[in-house]
This record gives structure tokens, sequence and C-alpha cells, in this order.
């Protein structure tokens, strides 16, 4: 397979976390697009990027890291990126260490092994062992909130009330379908979302958030086993996607990041 073959391979999944990291899209898109262009210029870090996701990951982090201008602290985020919300997620960054942000998601939503993200990271397993750890008992401090679900699988959604619960959330319902999750935010609007794409009745999760977006503002986190498919660059995209079958560190990482960042769309 070709080095560019390669790279599309992997690259939905490149997006998804660095939008995760930034907590938004625009910024997210914009870290991973300066990463492209860095592998243009140079021969050395496109010839080091042969081997699969670590190697480009790897590259990702070394951007990230070197990102000390408005992009990663904020200053600028407004003009830059366009909105209030962007602003806000930029203004963020800096509260707390990005390597610890960076572990946790590169072992729970990319699920990279501590090895792996080690190598990413250019530090040592131990090392992403105590990251991962400062970064949960950052977690473990977030402020509590009302947890709204759309899901269209009973066991599934059982499983996301316990998670939710046991992190300290309360659930303020649940839904199958588009018109259930309407009528459920007309009864208690929640803090937060989380959406399945494909619901009960064959209408979408998708559409199913912007009819509570319409009502109000609130992070928005969607669960789909086809994460490419929404990652295409062709419309606007969740910021917070999570793949199915999902293991719960990776839900609690996201709710985490979701609700750090505040974001106000789920784009």
């Amino acid at each position: 397979m070709s080095l560019g073959s390669q790279i599309a391979a992997n690259l939905p999944f490149l997006r998804r976390y660095a939008r995760a990291l930034t907590g938004s899209q625009a910024s997210g898109d914009a870290f991973v697009r300066e990463m492209l262009e860095a592998v243009l210029a140079d021969d050395d870090l496109r010839a080091s990027l042969a081997g699969g996701r670590v190697p480009l990951y790897r590259a990702f982090s070394k951007v990230w890291a070197s990102a000390s201008g408005p992009l990663a602290t904020g200053e600028k985020a407004a003009q830059d990126l366009g909105s209030e919300h962007e602003a806000g997620a930029q203004a963020r960054l800096g509260a707390i260490t990005p390597p610890a942000r960076q572990a946790l998601l590169l072992t729970t939503l990319e699920e990279f092994t501590s090895a792996e993200a080690a190598a990413i990271l250019e530090r040592t397993p131990d090392e992403i062992d105590e990251m991962v750890a400062e970064a949960i008992a950052e977690v473990e401090r977030e402020q509590t909130t009302s947890v709204l679900i759309i899901e269209d699988e009973p066991l599934i959604a059982m499983q996301l009330e316990d998670l939710v619960t046991s992190i300290g959330h309360t659930v303020s319902g649940t839904a199958a379908t588009r018109t259930q999750a309407r009528a459920a935010v007309a009864e208690a609007m929640p803090g937060l979302v989380l959406a399945d794409i494909q619901l009960a009745d064959g209408s979408s999760g998708l559409d199913a958030v912007d009819d509570i977006l319409a009502v109000g503002s609130m992070p928005v986190i969607f669960i789909t086993a086809y994460p490419e498919r929404l990652l295409t660059g062709d419309r606007p995209e969740p910021t917070y996607l999570v793949t199915k079958p999902f293991q719960e560190a990776t839900v609690r990482a996201a709710i985490s990041q979701a609700l750090f960042f505040g974001s106000t769309r789920p784009l």
C-alpha cells in the first residue's frame, strides 16, 4: 500500500482524535492540515510515516507539541475560528496538561496500547500510565450534569445509563426515536446528549440532535459503528464520535472532554 493510501485509510480517525483533543471541528482539522503540510514539505518526516497509525499519530503529536502560538493558546481563536464556542474551547486548552489529555484519548478513544501511546508521545509506557492516571483524576473532578441517551438498542441504552450514573451524572431521559427524543427534551433539557446515528423507526440521530439544538445548547457525543462514514469532510461533522462496540473508558473520556470544553454545538 502506498504512503498516500495508508494516510487516507487512517485520516478519519486522526481527525476524530484531533477534534476530541482540541474540542472543536475547526481547530482539530486545522492541526491535521498543518501536519499534512509539514509532511509534504519534509522528506524525512514523510519517510517516517511508513508503518501505519503509530507513526502518523506521532507526526501529529509533534505538530501539536510545537504549536505554541495563537492556535494552541486561544489568543486569536475568536477571529481565526469564527465562533464564541471555538474561542471558549481553545481558551481552555492549557487548563490541564495537554500530554495527559493526549495519553488518555490515545489509550481510550483511539485504543492504542500504553506502549504504542508511548511511541507516539515519545515517553515510556510507565510515564503514559502515570499521565492517564493524572487525566482520570481530572475527569473525576468534572462537574456533574444531566444526560439524554438516544439509543434504540435497549441493552446498550441500559449500559450507557449505568455508565453515566456511575460517574456521578444523572439521566434526564432515554429515547429510541427522533420523536421520543423531542418529547424527552420537552420534559427536561439535558446538559449532555449521547446519540446513536441509526434509530429504531429508521429516523436519524443526527436529525434528532438538530431538533434538540434548535431549542437548547449542550455538548453532543455521537456513537456509531461506522465513524469513518461521518468523517468525510463533505459536511459539518461531529466533534465527539465514539465507535461501537465501545469500551466504557472510551465513553467516559469522551464525556469528560465534551464537558471540559463545554461545547454548544456537536460540530
